[in-house]
């Protein structure tokens, strides 16, 4: 259990201090229920089991020199789950209603997190789940919600949440790498952090005791030489200049998600065409993206945007936790690629070279490192990390099987994680029973029309679709 107070680890002090008023750092996401929810089922499921977290009750404070979680000795379910009423019956009125929650800021004095229910959409209901990102990751996040859920409507004593196998993708282009990265390199970052910490923790000490301290001094300049290192590599990352994804944010957030595309469908693709699954989602969203541009009149011939792309550094056999434990691999999009197939090829071969990448790990270290840093400080770091990209792409395997809230069938999910510094568009690909679900969060002053993207996903599919049914996977490769 948390105590009254209780230190917060360096990485999430930082996801704690990248709040601003233009990217609320808060993880989004809706559930589409079959059947109508009562708030009294919803208020008692997250007594029950959310709050079986010792953390959901707790608030983050920034101190400074770091942050704290502090006991809210005044905690109120009825403060965190309540009522929210859309304009209309429309799905268009729910992402209007959820692009408004989601530019809202979260109340600084309790905990940060909140459920609202919408009791009437469709045929049932819909769940609106705001969580600080400095609470955990999409990830954690996912496995933690999914932990509320039942396997059958009746069994309300049963979790459903998935097994660790469930929750990776097996043909991952990425998971390989990261499992062989996995021993080497949770050594190296459990031992940085610790160093970090010892220097924070000692500082005093050694300044009372000088001879003592030196072999100590020694040690950390190993360590920062070899974060240093890291972090000098990601500042040789261009920025993304020409992108026209980029521009002044502004403090509204607007949401959108499209039909779903057949799980199946997708995988057959993949197989025929010496993919994964993930090579063809991306290229999907390069092609989307390149479509919608195209349509405002822009010109992206031989244009290339870098998306950053959360990866996962849990081994595969810890238990679910929460916290932050991932870092971020700098993906090229190829948006003025038209042709599907050549579009898809320069994925794979994008994806293949990140394989051999340290990113994902240099990305957690300099996380981390940054909660250490004065705010001010830490808000340019973040800055010029932000403008290496110009989306955030989230992509989350989910359950393979139909699972129930509240004893309701959950019929769709979406999860958005929040976009750092001046980046402007977040997109969420998570794969639930059979159907890959697209959603976008896009600024407001940016991207004033984010259904146009949504529209684009399904259609981008099927043309990859025909392609490969009309035999052109037999066409010469231009990678081979």
């Amino acid at each position: 259990m948390i105590s009254m107070r209780q230190r917060m680890s360096s990485i999430d002090t930082a996801w704690l201090r990248m709040e601003r008023r233009t990217n609320p750092m808060v993880i989004v996401s809706v559930i589409v229920l079959g059947e109508r929810c009562t708030l009294a089922d919803l208020r008692g499921l997250v007594a029950e089991r959310f709050l079986q977290h010792a953390r959901f009750r707790a608030v983050p404070v920034d101190e400074g020199i770091g942050g704290t979680w502090v006991d809210d000795p005044y905690f109120e379910l009825e403060a965190h789950v309540g009522e929210v009423r859309p304009a209309g019956p429309s799905q268009a009125d729910l992402e209007a209603l959820v692009g408004e929650l989601a530019s809202s800021a979260l109340d600084p004095r309790r905990p940060l997190w909140r459920f609202d229910l919408v009791p009437e959409y469709g045929h049932g209901s819909a769940v609106v789940l705001r969580i600080h990102h400095c609470y955990a990751d999409g990830i954690a996040l996912v496995k933690m919600f999914l932990g509320l859920t039942t396997r059958t409507p009746e069994d309300t004593a049963r979790p459903g949440a998935p097994t660790l196998e469930d929750v990776h993708a097996e043909d991952d282009a990425l998971l390989p790498w990261l499992r062989s990265l996995v021993g080497p390199a949770t050594a190296f970052l459990g031992q940085a952090l610790r160093d970090g910490e010892f220097l924070v923790e000692t500082g005093l000490h050694g300044l009372l005791h000088p001879l003592e301290a030196l072999g100590s001094a020694q040690k950390a300049a190993g360590v920062a030489g070899g974060v240093a290192g890291e972090f000098a590599a990601l500042l040789r990352l261009p920025d993304d200049p020409r992108s026209p994804l980029r521009g002044t944010l502004g403090t509204r957030k607007q949401v959108a998600w499209a039909p779903p595309v057949a799980l199946a469908e997708v995988r057959t693709v993949a197989r025929a065409l010496g993919c994964t699954i993930n090579d063809v989602v991306m290229s999907i969203v390069a092609g989307t993206l390149g479509r919608y541009l195209r349509s405002l009149g822009h010109d992206t011939t031989d244009l290339t945007v870098r998306a950053a792309v959360p990866v996962n550094l849990r081994p595969p056999d810890e238990p679910p936790c929460l916290g932050n434990r991932f870092g971020l691999a700098f993906l090229d999009l190829p948006i003025g690629m038209q042709h599907p197939l050549e579009r898809l090829y320069a994925v794979r071969r994008y994806m293949r070279e990140l394989k051999g990448s340290q990113q994902p790990a240099a990305a957690f270290v300099v996380l981390s490192a940054l909660g250490y840093l004065p705010a001010p400080v830490q808000g340019l770091a973040v800055d010029t990390l932000s403008r290496k990209a110009s989306a955030v792409v989230s992509n989350v395997p989910g359950p393979r099987e139909r699972l129930y809230l509240c004893g309701r069938p959950i019929d769709e999910m979406y999860f958005w994680v929040p976009q750092s510094g001046s980046i402007g568009l977040g997109i969420s690909v998570l794969t639930y029973v059979d159907e890959v679900l697209f959603g976008v969060v896009a600024d407001r002053t940016l991207l004033p029309e984010p259904h146009r993207i949504v529209d684009g996903f399904a259609a981008e599919f099927e043309r990859l679709l025909l392609l490969t049914l009309l035999g052109a996977a037999h066409c010469e490769r231009t990678d081979a």
